[in-house]
């Protein structure tokens, strides 16, 4: 072999190394760890509903473990929808997530076609604070206990009504639920928010309301409401003297709510594997275990393929309400 063309062969070789890290070790440079500027948590709903208490609880832990800021930006409207296409169409680098409920799972059943990919648009990162959905009544209620509003519906059929934060939703789906369950006769009456229904609780235009414990043990600590029973396997340390369902004599009524964490597609691995790391590190806390007793939550985490996994679970059965209940898409 030429030896002229092995020296100029080992001199391109080592041209072309030193161009490489003269162009690539400014870009691994200017990497720098995630994350290094506020990060915007879309709530999809009004502010003091469920999700928006407990998402504002934990960004405000992510924001004293990273010491940048996780900010609530409330942007209500369409069982959600309008907040999560915000998301799907930011930049997927870890600056702008999305806060929802097991109301996720339910939109495919809402809405004839979403403008995202429901399955793919958004990754999903931690689901976290399981929650009991609780049937609540106010607290001057002539029903007393489950049993005597089930039975009130029997007899005066057409008379009750329940209200939730807008159709679609999970409390609506839920009380769907247990009306096929048990046979409970009681019209839906939607409103704008979670917080606007208990309102309404409060002033008698409802009879009750199925809300997840977060958006209601404010009222029932402030004697304002009183929780008839709440789902789940066994009673909450918070309220011990509320029966489960199962108690109450409806054994086929397992629905949990949770709050979870979704980003945009495409957003990096590492992103989403610190977004993991530091919501598991929040949840182990003590005053954020302490938070969720006091909510009447578990303060467990699911993430990653899990969460997946326990999304397409819960699209399964809220895919069994909707049939039951003939709920009419949008």
């Amino acid at each position: 072999m030429n030896p002229r063309f092995i020296l100029d062969r080992r001199a391109a070789l080592a041209l072309c190394a030193v161009t490489a890290f003269t162009f690539t070790a400014p870009c691994a440079l200017a990497q720098t760890p995630y994350p290094d500027k506020g990060v915007r948590i879309v709530v999809p709903y009004p502010p003091g509903g469920a999700v928006d208490q407990v998402t504002r609880r934990i960004a405000q832990k992510l924001t004293e473990q990273t010491g940048h800021s996780f900010f609530i930006d409330n942007k209500a409207g369409a069982t959600g929808t309008i907040g999560a296409q915000q998301v799907v169409r930011a930049a997927p680098d870890g600056y702008t997530l999305l806060a929802n409920d097991t109301t996720y799972s339910i939109l495919p059943y809402v809405f004839s076609k979403l403008p995202w990919d429901h399955e793919k648009d958004l990754v999903p990162v931690a689901a976290f604070n399981f929650a009991p959905v609780a049937l609540v009544v106010a607290a001057d209620s002539k029903f007393k206990t489950f049993g005597e509003l089930v039975a009130y519906s029997k007899a005066n059929p057409g008379k009750l009504n329940y209200g939730t934060g807008g159709a679609g939703t999970m409390p609506h789906f839920a009380t769907e639920a247990l009306k096929s369950a048990t046979r409970l006769d009681a019209t839906h009456v939607p409103f704008k928010g979670a917080g606007e229904a208990t309102l309404a609780l409060l002033g008698g235009s409802i009879d009750f309301q199925i809300a997840s414990t977060p958006g209601v043990m404010g009222q029932v600590r402030g004697g304002k409401v009183r929780l008839l029973a709440i789902s789940g396997s066994k009673r909450l340390k918070a309220v011990p003297d509320t029966p489960t369902f199962a108690e109450a004599g409806v054994k086929d009524y397992s629905v949990i709510n949770f709050t979870g964490l979704w980003a945009p597609r495409g957003t990096p691995a590492p992103v989403v594997a610190r977004l993991e790391k530091e919501i598991a590190i929040a949840m182990a806390s003590p005053d954020i275990q302490a938070f969720a007793d006091d909510l009447g939550c578990v303060p467990t985490v699911v993430s990653g393929a899990a969460f997946a996994t326990l999304l397409r679970e819960n699209a399964r059965l809220w895919g069994k309400v909707a049939a039951t209940a003939q709920v009419d898409k949008q």
